[in-house]
């Protein structure tokens, strides 16, 4: 079991001797304090418009939840179809700012946009995991009925009742998930809190961009209190009204889009498939395989140091291994580091450090680090069931022997996030995938840019499939 783990730690850091990890601001230190000074002196700022960009976080990633729990519950009746496990891993595999991208030209930025671009992934990873909690459904109650029973009458009465607590917890996680993707979209222009926010940190207005980092926090810490399951329907009907829902869609720039923006250039031009081998050449040569390294050299040094952080970490959020007062300030700072999204934490690290690969990988490594240790302190909590009489002899023969198989099942399931981060951090300056795609969408260039977000799904799907290999080896969760 040593092996799958040393070999995922082996690769990350064979990537550190290609990687770019230079500080390249000269005036690190004056913006660490001018980010500091920004931190510890946030200034409150009330607006109709700030207003409405939390309305719309909340709202975009409320309504995105819903349709994508709806059609992802609808997708995985027939996920065991190949063609339907291929359709669903298509949709998930993009992340949710290249989906916005793709639909900008057809809707603009408007709050359809932001939603779409939400529900579309979320809906294919949805149906993924509600099937997969449906082949786990007790056996005896599938007996009972008669072979001729519909796969619809299987999901309707025996799944779905079986399986509606833990469809509501997984339901409620996605939600959380979708307020941070909200967020992150107004850093494309989309009127969330990520809009003002980058604008805040952009003019170096870090005071009021720190207040609204922080009601962020609040945003995600008071979940529990007002996100509940009986609530939740009543606020999706609430907002869906209230949403402006204006847009630029016409069916006439939908046709242009798909028989021409979408169209490889050559054969636009009737180049043939002679111009289009060349012009796939061009692009795979120049910025496909630049950007599928450094997305592979960051993806891999973030999963090695994730790793680390996360066995090193989980120690500190248990009470079988610090007192109570120093576990509540840890959790607090795992709290900070899970809520915010990887993408706000690189733009924060690259105000700080400058343009490199550094930023991201911390960014990276901090989230995911963060949350490794809290999945792997709640496994160690139900594991270790006698104290050793030191906490390093307790950690090192009695927790993490019982933890590491489950931890390298967390971390293979990570790895594929983290390729799927690192791709839309290009949109930073990093010459990442997105990097590239960002630069074709600011030259129209939407054939080109549809080209490469498919080479990143190819990545994702890659790195995901030999990922769930090893999770059936080390026999954890899909």
């Amino acid at each position: 079991m040593m092996r799958p783990g040393l070999t995922l730690l082996g690769f990350g850091f064979f990537a550190l001797f290609f990687a770019d990890l230079e500080f390249t601001t000269p005036t690190t230190l004056n913006e660490l304090a001018a980010l500091l000074e920004g931190a510890l002196h946030p200034v409150i700022e009330t607006s109709s418009s700030l207003n409405q960009a939390i309305l719309n976080t909340l709202s975009f990633a409320l309504i995105g939840t819903a349709w994508g729990a709806f059609t992802g519950g609808i997708l995985s009746i027939g996920y065991n179809w190949r063609i339907m496990k291929i359709f669903v891993s298509c949709l998930r595999s993009i992340h949710e700012l290249f989906w916005a991208f793709l639909l900008l030209p057809i809707f603009g930025l408007t709050p359809l946009c932001g939603v779409l671009a939400i529900a579309i992934p979320f809906a294919g990873i949805f149906a993924k995991v509600y099937a997969e909690m449906f082949e786990e459904a007790q056996q005896a109650a599938q007996v009972e009925l008669s072979k001729e029973t519909t796969q619809i009458s299987r999901f309707l009465y025996v799944w779905l009742p079986e399986l509606w607590p833990e469809i509501k917890h997984y339901t409620s996680y996605r939600f959380e998930c979708a307020l941070r993707s909200s967020a992150v979209l107004g850093f494309i222009g989309l009127p969330t809190l990520g809009y003002h926010l980058e604008t805040w940190f952009r003019e170096g207005d870090y005071g009021r961009a720190f207040f609204l980092l922080y009601l962020f926090y609040l945003i995600i810490a008071s979940l529990k209190l007002w996100a509940r399951p009986k609530l939740l329907p009543w606020a999706v009907f609430l907002v869906w009204f209230t949403l402006p829902w204006d847009s630029q869609f016409s069916f006439d720039r939908l046709h242009t889009y798909f028989t021409q923006d979408l169209v490889p250039w050559p054969l636009r031009q009737g180049e043939g498939w002679n111009g289009l081998f060349g012009w796939v050449s061009h692009l795979v040569r120049d910025q496909a395989v630049e950007g599928v390294w450094t997305t592979l050299i960051i993806s891999q040094l973030a999963l090695a140091i994730t790793a680390v952080i996360g066995l090193l970490g989980y120690p500190l959020v248990n009470r079988q291994f610090v007192g109570p007062w120093t576990k509540k300030l840890n959790q607090l700072i795992s709290v900070v580091l899970r809520s915010t999204p990887e993408y706000l934490l690189a733009y924060l690290f690259l105000l700080a450090l400058g343009p490199s690969m550094l930023p991201a990988v911390i960014a990276l490594s901090l989230h995911n680090g963060a949350i490794m240790a809290h999945l792997t302190s709640q496994r160690s909590v139900q594991s270790v069931d006698f104290w050793s009489q030191k906490s390093l002899n307790r950690y090192t023969y009695e927790s993490l022997p019982r933890v590491w198989g489950q931890f390298l099942a967390f971390l293979a399931y990570r790895w594929e996030v983290i390729v799927r981060e690192t791709a839309i951090l290009g949109f930073l300056g990093i010459y990442t995938l997105g990097f590239y795609v960002d630069s074709a969408f600011v030259f129209n260039r939407y054939d080109e840019a549809l080209f490469l977000i498919a080479i990143a799904a190819i990545l994702n799907l890659s790195v995901d499939q030999i990922g769930r290999r090893l999770r059936r080896q080390l026999q954890g969760p899909a």
